[in-house]
């Protein structure tokens, strides 16, 4: 005997419907956390809010000076890779800098001034900058997992593709950037905030012009290859707002804010930058260029702070 029993036409219709009303609400929850933060934005500057002012400002800034960078490649201007893999060192200890003097350093002060004791701020600030790092981690993971030597047959394809994930690392970098304005603002030390955000758009100058010209690099024209470059340093305000935002909800996320963006930056550093700056045997230049941006970070964030 057949148990089997067929299907009823109704049910396609029925599992279809379902699936649309599952994505209709899925639309509206989004859709409400969309017109949420808008509001909250609105809110903000509309009385003047000095943290997401500040914020705001700050992110532009930093977003200005990536297009800045880009100007060389409009006035086609040629560097060589010596020179490339110096800028690139000098970003990577420009944003090292910025981790200890203007992430760790103040997410320790701040959980301590939560009550926290000296172990327990040691611990957030720990769990923090590893949560940071994970995240970036699985975003990689996401993402093509060939690094920068790697690529299709072919010298061209090749090229082709290592300039495009590199693209997307200085892209992707930006958004830990943009969080650590957005919560060095939403703190209390205006000063402080804005140091990190001056810092981080002196080492944006130097990757918006590598990030046009590597696109010129393989080809494309120098309008793209500069309009390119000035999109990927617009995530940071967008990240910068998002990043005021979620402190604003609660003081006792700022330590832990500070620390997961410290921690997201130290994996950029470590995971993309130094390894792209040695790719092509300039360790030397690499080093003393990421020696000379720790040092001028740190003067600069010590000196205003």
């Amino acid at each position: 005997m057949n148990n089997n029993i067929a299907p009823s036409p109704a049910q396609p219709l029925i599992v279809a419907s379902l699936s649309r009303w599952r994505l209709c609400i899925g639309l509206v929850i989004v859709g409400g956390g969309i017109v949420a933060a808008v509001n909250a934005f609105y809110m903000r500057v509309a009385f003047n809010d000095p943290h997401m002012t500040g914020a705001l400002v700050g992110a532009l800034m930093a977003a200005l000076a990536t297009a800045l960078g880009t100007l060389p490649v409009l006035l086609s201007q040629q560097f060589s890779q010596k020179t490339y893999d110096t800028m690139l060192g000098f970003g990577a200890g420009v944003m090292l800098a910025a981790c200890s003097f203007s992430l760790v350093i103040p997410a320790l002060a701040s959980a301590k001034a939560q009550g926290a004791g000296a172990w327990g701020a040691g611990g957030i600030v720990s769990i923090g900058i590893l949560i940071g790092a994970g995240f970036l981690l699985l975003i990689g993971r996401a993402l093509p997992p060939e690094h920068f030597a790697n690529g299709f047959d072919g010298p061209q394809a090749k090229a082709m593709k290592r300039v495009w994930l590199f693209v997307l690392a200085i892209s992707l970098h930006n958004l830990p950037e943009g969080l650590a304005i957005g919560v060095a603002f939403a703190g209390s030390d205006p000063t402080g905030a804005a140091a990190l955000a001056t810092g981080i758009s002196i080492q944006n100058v130097p990757e918006g012009m590598v990030v046009a010209l590597a696109l010129r690099s393989v080809g494309y024209g120098r309008v793209l290859s500069a309009g390119l470059g000035v999109l990927s340093g617009l995530i940071e305000p967008l990240a910068a707002i998002f990043g005021v935002l979620v402190i604003g909800i609660s003081e006792s996320l700022l330590p832990w804010g500070l620390a997961a963006a410290a921690g997201a930056m130290l994996f950029v550093i470590s995971h993309e930058i130094i390894p792209e700056a040695h790719r092509k045997g300039h360790e030397t230049f690499a080093t003393g260029g990421l020696m000379l941006g720790f040092v001028i970070m740190m003067l600069l964030d010590t000196a205003l702070g």
